[in-house]
């Protein structure tokens, strides 16, 4: 039996990735120039934008809102799955970072379909409102305001919006109840936060792979009322 160690996750995310989404020059161009940019390679894993992609089509979803745009990649995925027609509302605090995404979303052939916003979530969120309700939202900022993102999403929202949040696991830190990172208090104060809030229903999983030790949260609005 093979062992539960850091380089067999990423061996076996490698075969996975390879297998089920395999080669793809546009995702592959934006990498290459978010490497390029000095961004840090944070972006999601490659079956972790296939599984955003896929949850956009199962949910029928038209209009995304993703919180975190860094170089574009799982935006990407989110504006594929729209389809023709469809919108995805990226939000990135960084200029640097809107300007590598906007390129690379261009050159893989959805720019018509992406709206970049730049500036600080919790400042941009709020100008969103009295818009046509999102069908999916995709939170993958700070951390530690993990929370302000939650009640944005309900709002923003409607019954039946399909919500994920990423980078739950932390590497186990989560169940540390003395720990003073901020990204780990962030991120525990949002799972509570679906636990506790009746707008939400959501369940979450830990994950190993090419990130390491992680997980995300998935969840649907129950109701968009405040």
């Amino acid at each position: 039996m093979a062992e539960s160690t850091p380089e067999n996750w990423r061996r076996t995310d490698e075969f996975l990735s390879d297998l089920l989404v395999g080669h793809d020059p546009g995702l592959e161009a934006a990498l290459a120039a978010q490497t390029d940019g000095g961004l840090p390679a944070i972006e999601v894993a490659p079956v972790s934008g296939k599984l955003l992609n896929l949850l956009a089509r199962m949910s029928g979803a038209r209009r995304v809102l993703e919180i975190g745009t860094l170089g574009g990649y799982s935006t990407i995925w989110l504006a594929r799955g729209v389809g023709d027609g469809g919108e995805v509302v990226t939000i990135e605090a960084e200029p640097a970072n809107a300007a590598i995404a906007r390129a690379s979303i261009d050159a893989a052939g959805v720019g018509e379909r992406v709206a970049i916003r730049i500036g600080r979530a919790a400042d941009v969120l709020p100008t969103l409102a009295g818009s046509d309700p999102f069908d999916l939202v995709f939170i993958d900022a700070d951390k530690e305001s993990n929370t302000i993102y939650l009640d944005w999403a309900a709002r923003l929202g409607r019954a039946g919006t399909v919500v994920v949040v990423d980078n739950i696991g932390r590497e186990g830190e989560i169940v540390d109840e003395s720990t003073t990172d901020p990204m780990v208090i962030g991120t525990r104060d949002g799972l509570r936060m679906l636990a506790e809030d009746p707008r939400f229903d959501a369940t979450a999983l830990q994950t190993v792979g090419i990130k390491g030790w992680d997980g995300v949260a998935l969840a649907i609005v129950a109701s968009s009322g405040s």
